[in-house]
């Protein structure tokens, strides 16, 4: 067990929450990272998330090298295919889509990135990775030819959840997807959040931070937000707080 997930457990064993940016290298160049990682430290995120869908520009390394010089924020890779593994990062999140039923994204392309992802040293969080739909349709929805949960299905999230810890997930992300019009709703986080014991994080579609602080309140362990701070990156500080104020009310 690394230092990232303990740190995950902890949140989850007191009930606590943390936040983290989602940046797509497609949308950022190298020379952007100091000043985000400068918001980032003033406003005392948790962790920044790294990866796409896609990942065309070919520069992961340089950014996560230029914001890793200006901060001790960890990096974890949220990465959308094998050529998105980088050992410049604190760790990765291993994904499997337990909500699809698509082998490839089960297990295909694990064996694929394993040799990679064995000789980076990265910390390997393997995490059970549930789409869940957002009101539009998305480039994960589209990329990987999986039909989402539905947003009014909570049980169908629960049972999905359960099957991806009894499987020995060290996580579980829900997430509406990148620009999602509809975020995860609270009933579904708390529904999920409440009936298991490992972490949870939350993205897709948050825009306020009142929506970071209800996603908190109801359980969610990490909140991640990528759209709303690719438009307004100071809305990090605002974003980071409303998950401060959350878990100071515990």
């Amino acid at each position: 067990m690394g230092k990232i997930y303990t740190d995950l457990c902890r949140l989850k064993k007191t009930g606590k929450s943390g936040f983290a940016v989602l940046v797509d290298p497609d949308k950022v160049a190298p020379s952007d990272m100091p000043h985000l990682a400068s918001l980032c430290n003033d406003a005392g995120v948790d962790y920044l998330l790294m990866g796409g869908s896609l990942v065309v520009a070919h520069q992961i390394d340089a950014c996560i090298q230029r914001f890793k010089a200006d901060s001790d924020i960890p990096v974890v890779l949220f990465p959308g295919s094998p050529a998105q593994v980088t050992p410049y990062a604190d760790a990765l999140l291993y994904l499997s889509l337990i909500s699809g039923r698509n082998a490839d994204l089960l297990i295909g392309q694990h064996v694929i990135s394993a040799p990679m992802v064995k000789a980076s040293n990265l910390e390997v969080i393997s995490t059970g990775y549930m789409l869940i739909d957002g009101g539009v349709p998305t480039t994960v929805s589209y990329m990987s030819h999986a039909a989402p949960i539905p947003a009014n299905k909570p049980d169908i999230a629960l049972c999905t959840a359960w099957a991806g810890e009894l499987q020995g997930k060290h996580i579980i992300y829900m997430d509406a997807g990148s620009g999602a019009r509809i975020p995860v709703s609270e009933e579904m986080i708390r529904k999920v959040s409440s009936h298991i014991e490992i972490p949870l994080f939350i993205g897709g579609g948050i825009q306020t931070p009142e929506e970071v602080y209800a996603d908190c309140k109801a359980g969610a362990n990490i909140v991640v937000v990528g759209n709303a701070i690719e438009k307004d990156p100071f809305l990090i500080r605002d974003l980071a707080q409303a998950s401060k104020e959350a878990t100071a009310r515990v």
